[in-house]
């Protein structure tokens, strides 16, 4: 059995570099940041094995927030304890961040960012076969038997095709597999787990406790200092409430942020929400980045638009800052004790049925991916409880299509390096906008 992960085997220096390559390379929203994590991490680089990588992102799905991100954080933690979560967390925020910033300023300045738009339409291309090579990877090493293949095959038909709630799906299966457990545990006990590595312990509670004062207090000293009608308050305790909420992912509240920017606060127009989340979709991190987006135009326009970008820029630092923080505070409060139940063979049951189900919403992910790079248009189906988005096939682009294509077969047929691969694919797609 492969043996814990500690500081001694893999180095703080040796973990920042891989960090930061995966802050880079994280396109393709979760489906695609989780494969390039499991890629890196547990096929390259044997820092950790398939089953802890798996327990990581099962408690990872449970939680409010960007998973994908908080994978991050709690690997990084096991790795290096607190320390190591705060360096891979930040890691996966950050450049993304900075480009979404590069590209708010080009966009109320210019509005045009076309190069840089086909550099990224490129590495979609790219990301859409990675995603599928993941997807096929992690449902080989995740479902074991029939009953976690159902609970897959349940999982993509109640998200694709009934547009079920993200965490009821997760609770059912979860659940189901508990009760399972208890009934059957014979059929469904576990190998014996390894303890949880020992230096990760000491200072997680206290590095929890900080994010929460840094969060919470952030949003008393903004309403103390500037009152409650401020746009940077409003910023604060709007992007706060939504952080607590966003279960399922990016996707499952940018409807009610859009809402809510527009209608409400009025921090954009209704095209703009759209122009920000083509811009997400186009940068590394989170596609909850997006948000930063928001913030910017936010408080661009609270200072009268032209007459100061550095407010802006606080604006949209503040809305990543109390969107975030509350993404460490959950796996510094939560992981220490989601790592003792390891040895639960229930519990373990109920999470390791959440990894099926991962495989149903990767699957989901992808497809949703698939239908919005490769279709000008798609339409909602709703009928009979059904509701499903497909494609208009009249509107299918041929050059993404023809791009994806020349992916897959770098990936699937040539076995490229994935740098290569997206090195390739984005100097195409430049090509593609300058031509």
């Amino acid at each position: 059995m492969q043996q814990a992960p500690t500081s001694e085997t893999v180095s703080l220096r040796e973990a920042l570099a891989v960090w930061w390559q995966i802050g880079v390379l994280s396109f393709g929203g979760p489906a695609g940041q989780i494969a390039l994590m499991h890629r890196i991490i547990v096929d390259e680089k044997r820092w950790l094995d398939e089953a802890r990588f798996l327990h990581a992102l099962n408690y990872c799905m449970l939680l409010p927030g960007p998973e994908a991100q908080q994978l991050a954080t709690y690997v990084g933690w096991l790795l290096h304890g607190v320390r190591g979560g705060l360096i891979a967390g930040l890691l996966f925020i950050l450049p993304g961040a900075v480009a979404i910033l590069a590209l708010s300023w080009l966009y109320v300045l210019f509005g045009e960012v076309s190069l840089v738009t086909g550099l990224f339409f490129g590495m979609k291309a790219a990301v859409l076969a990675i995603v599928c090579q993941a997807m096929a990877r992690i449902a080989q090493r995740a479902l074991r038997g029939r009953f976690h293949v159902g609970l897959a095959i349940a999982g993509f038909v109640g998200l694709f095709v009934f547009a079920l709630p993200f965490p009821l799906v997760i609770f059912c299966a979860g659940l189901l597999a508990y009760l399972k457990a208890r009934i059957e545990p014979a059929q469904t006990a576990s190998p014996p787990i390894e303890p949880i590595v020992t230096h990760v312990r000491p200072g997680t509670r206290r590095a929890a406790l900080s994010c929460l004062v840094l969060w919470l207090g952030t949003v008393a000293i903004l309403h103390l200092a500037l009152g409650s009608d401020n746009t940077f308050t409003q910023i604060a305790d709007f992007f706060s409430r939504m952080a607590v909420v966003t279960f399922g992912g990016a996707y499952a509240v940018l409807s009610y942020v859009a809402q809510q920017a527009v209608e409400q606060y009025q921090w954009l127009a209704p095209g703009e929400m759209l122009d920000g989340l083509g811009l997400a979709e186009t940068t590394p991190g989170p596609l909850i980045l997006v948000t930063q987006f928001v913030g910017f135009l936010g408080a661009w326009r609270e200072a009268g638009q032209g007459s100061s970008l550095l407010l802006a820029s606080a604006g949209a630092l503040l809305t990543t800052w109390v969107t975030f923080l509350p993404c460490f505070l959950w796996i510094f409060a939560g992981a220490p004790y989601v790592e003792k139940l390891r040895s639960h063979q229930a519990l373990a049951a109920a999470l390791s049925a959440i990894t099926a189900v991962v495989v149903g919403v990767i699957a989901n992910l992808a497809l949703w991916f698939a239908f919005n790079f490769l279709f000008a248009q798609t339409e909602r189906v709703e009928a009979f409880g059904i509701d499903m988005l497909v494609p208009t096939l009249s509107s299918i682009a041929l050059p993404n299509l023809l791009l994806t294509l020349v992916a897959f077969a770098m990936l699937f047929v040539l076995r490229w390096h994935m740098l290569l691969i997206l090195g390739t694919c984005a100097l195409l797609g430049m090509f593609s906008a300058v031509f």
